[in-house]
């Protein structure tokens, strides 16, 4: 039961992240030419975007895994 809530519970706000942030970047160095003891590198940026559709399945999925721990967790 617990670990159903701390699941759900996840799901929103990784969805809720990624809905605020849209994208992330990081930067790759990468070898060009090397010749010898000489050597020429290429420092990129790489952009990560994170599509809404996605995000908006993880709150809905999120939503409904603390819709249905609640409705176990209630007595009848």
């Amino acid at each position: 039961m617990k670990g159903t809530l701390i699941s759900g519970v996840v799901l929103v706000v990784l969805g809720s992240a990624m809905l605020g942030y849209g994208h992330f970047s990081y930067k790759k160095q990468e070898k060009i030419l090397e010749v010898g003891p000489i050597q020429a590198t290429a420092e990129t940026t790489e952009n990560v975007v994170f599509p809404p559709l996605l995000a908006w399945v993880l709150i809905g999925s999120g939503t409904c895994v603390l819709v249905i721990a609640g409705i176990r967790g209630t007595p009848s």
